[in-house]
């Protein structure tokens, strides 16, 4: 039986990160990508961007890990080579080609926002459509990271042919003190961090390395593989997700008003012992919650499930081009920027997402998708 809470604490996170990236264009911290807030300096708190510092620890750990579980499921209905083919259709092509076809556009944004256009002054045209299409990877490097991810998980399912370290996995952590070992693998979660590097150089590739978290994010969708995915631990989940939820919201409180106004997105802030405890917590919080109460589907939970993935695509062009043009050449006040932004990504992004997906070729580099029927 398919389980829809996966594919609607999936979807729901989705939809976070879209209202994430709302805040996070006009955070006021000079993260890179976003375009700066309307505060005199860069140190005066936003409010707003209280927003980042309740999401940021955990939802894109949470998508990793659904990730995994997920893998699991579909490698026991199709082969490696059958999954691998379609994940590099799915995930490769609209990361590689995708960004030749619709993405440079959000780069032409991206490069307009960190007020890099007048250093391309006299070079040609066609020059900066390719830096344009490099730079409109932004959220992409989600699904890069996710394909190779399902590389080397082949690769791992060689080397354990005979799937033992997974049933070992869910004899551990399925069995009686199982949800004590869940709650223990926080210090993976907490090592993962501390595999960023500290003192980024910016003559280097250290913060994209840090952008991409590839180690970290990577023991996330291997816990989903091997432990998230056994039905026993999901059932430990269940019946403690009101403790679980509990103790999230506490740490998250107790993170927010202690670090509120430092840099949320820095490897200091991601490494230290609150911050990991809190985005630990919140991804079993989260997990348990829908597994015990959203186990159910409807018309719009379908569609959520099927466009998900699509919205996740398109929605930062929406977002960089409407919120570069409002902070630049409107004087709109502050909470009309926000609304106005977050209406536009909550109801242009489906919209483009369903002319995307009726344009033959198109359908399939930017979103990977195959011929409609």
């Amino acid at each position: 039986m398919r389980k829809h809470w996966l594919d609607n604490l999936r979807w729901v996170t989705v939809l976070l990160v879209l209202l994430y990236h709302v805040i996070y264009f006009y955070n006021n911290k000079g993260v890179f990508g976003g375009i700066g807030g309307f505060g005199e300096y860069p140190e005066c708190p936003q409010y707003q961007d209280v927003v980042m510092y309740i999401l940021y620890p955990w939802f894109m750990p949470l998508l990793f890990l659904l990730a995994g579980v997920s893998a699991r499921y579909a490698l026991q209905n199709h082969s490696g080579k059958e999954w691998f083919r379609a994940r590099t259709r799915k995930l490769l092509v609209p990361a590689t080609i995708g960004l030749l076809v619709f993405h440079w556009m959000v780069g032409y944004f991206n490069t307009a926002v960190a007020g890099s256009m007048g250093t391309l002054d006299g070079v040609p045209g066609f020059v900066k459509y390719f830096i344009f299409a490099f730079s409109g990877i932004g959220p992409l490097w989600f699904i890069q990271d996710l394909w190779v991810f399902s590389l080397l998980l082949l690769l791992i399912r060689k080397l354990d042919g005979k799937d033992r370290f997974h049933a070992w996995c869910g004899k551990i952590f399925g069995g009686k003190a199982g949800l004590v070992w869940v709650i223990l693998l926080g210090v993976l979660f907490y090592l993962g961090q501390h595999t960023l590097i500290r003192e980024p150089r910016p003559e280097s590739a250290d913060g994209l390395y840090n952008l991409y978290k590839p180690l970290f994010y990577l023991i996330l969708f291997l816990l989903g593989y091997f432990v998230f995915a056994h039905e026993a631990v999901q059932e430990k989940l269940r019946q403690a997700w009101i403790p679980l939820l509990a103790c999230a919201a506490v740490a998250g409180i107790a993170l927010v008003v202690t670090t509120f106004g430092q840099d949320n997105t820095s490897p200091q802030y991601l490494g230290s012992p609150l911050n990991c405890l809190y985005g630990w917590l919140a991804c079993l919080g989260m997990t348990a919650w829908f597994a015990a109460k959203f186990d159910r589907t409807c018309h719009f939970a379908s569609y959520m499930t099927k466009a998900s993935f699509g919205l996740y695509i398109v929605h930062y062009l929406v977002i960089a081009s409407l919120g570069y043009m409002m902070k630049m050449y409107t004087q709109l006040p502050p909470v009309a920027m926000y609304l106005i932004l977050a209406v536009a990504v909550f109801t242009l992004s489906p919209l483009l997402y369903d002319l995307l997906r009726r344009i033959p070729f198109v359908r399939w580099c930017v979103l990977g998708e195959k011929r409609r029927a």
